[in-house]
């Protein structure tokens, strides 16, 4: 009888044990299944954490030995706005942006649409077309398409980098017409028989079925034309009231190379609108990377 008991009572100590044990294991294990994620996230963020510790050293601490700053020099950010025009560089930068994801938007999303609804003669020969100019390096047309802006008086202005995206965008193009083709085509059958024109289609049944891809492909180009270096190098270096974040961050870097918490301070609040951006966009942003390209 006092064996029963004892064992029961061993039994009644052992057995809440059990679930501490696998609440032990739990984070273990999923470390252990995710080995490979949690180094390439570790090894993507490295630079970040580099760059942020760095921005908030003097002088004499960066590109030292020196791993934590002593004392954290947060005043690189306040004089990050007061040497350099940041705001005028943001304003820039998001002109350029906008205005390029908008007018790509406009010309791609029904020149896409043409290419995977519509069945018309030629319209291989254009996609291949279109494949052709993505891998067509920009360089090989700069000279000849500078001086068409040239002789229309734009350059000093972002407008030579802005217009040409209402002609459409061939990356754009391609990315978007992947993603119609996986829609299924009864959809805007049903809408023909229902009375709607091919625009009709478009706006009613397309787009609303399609956001997740339109969302990709904008985003794409946003922060295409945020980071972009070398169209204002081009068509803005001249024109300092003109500058985007991109091209005044390397010009700033160029003079004051020395400066590198000052630098790290403005890469730093450089990054700030893609992070929120890509933050409360990545669900629908990885969505339709998942889904583009399905078909062929």
């Amino acid at each position: 009888m006092t064996t029963i008991v004892n064992a029961e009572v061993l039994l009644g100590e052992t057995q809440p044990q059990k679930p501490r044990r696998r609440r032990a294991q739990k984070p273990l294990a999923w470390i252990a299944e995710h080995i490979v994620l949690v180094a390439l996230a570790v090894l993507f963020l490295a630079p970040v954490l580099f760059v942020f510790l760095t921005s908030v050293m003097t002088t004499n601490q960066t590109l030292t030995a020196t791993i934590l700053p002593n004392p954290w020099t947060w005043a690189n950010y306040l004089d990050a706005f007061q040497k350099v025009p940041l705001l005028r560089w943001f304003g820039n930068s998001a002109f350029y942006a906008v205005g390029s994801t908008v007018l790509m938007l406009l010309s791609s999303i029904p020149a896409a649409y043409v290419l995977s609804r519509i069945r018309f003669r030629g319209a291989s020969i254009i996609f291949v077309a279109i494949i052709v100019a993505m891998l067509l390096p920009p360089q090989v047309t700069a000279v000849p398409v500078y001086v068409m802006w040239s002789k229309l008086g734009l350059t000093g202005s972002l407008l030579p980098l802005i217009l040409p995206n209402a002609l459409g965008d061939a990356f754009s193009i391609f990315l978007l017409r992947q993603f119609f083709l996986t829609i299924p085509k009864e959809y805007s059958d049903a809408a023909r028989i229902d009375g709607n024109g091919e625009w009709g289609v478009l706006v009613r049944v397309i787009l609303p079925m399609a956001k997740p891809g339109i969302a990709a492909t904008a985003i794409f180009m946003f922060f295409a034309s945020w980071n972009d270096y070398y169209g204002p190098l081009l068509y803005t270096s001249e024109n300092p009231q003109r500058w985007p974040v991109a091209y005044g961050l390397a010009t700033f870097r160029s003079i004051h190379g020395t400066n590198w918490g000052l630098t790290m301070a403005i890469t730093m609040l450089v990054l700030v609108p893609v992070v929120v951006i890509f933050f409360f966009a990545q669900k629908v942003f990885v969505e339709g990377i998942t889904l583009t390209g399905v078909k062929g």
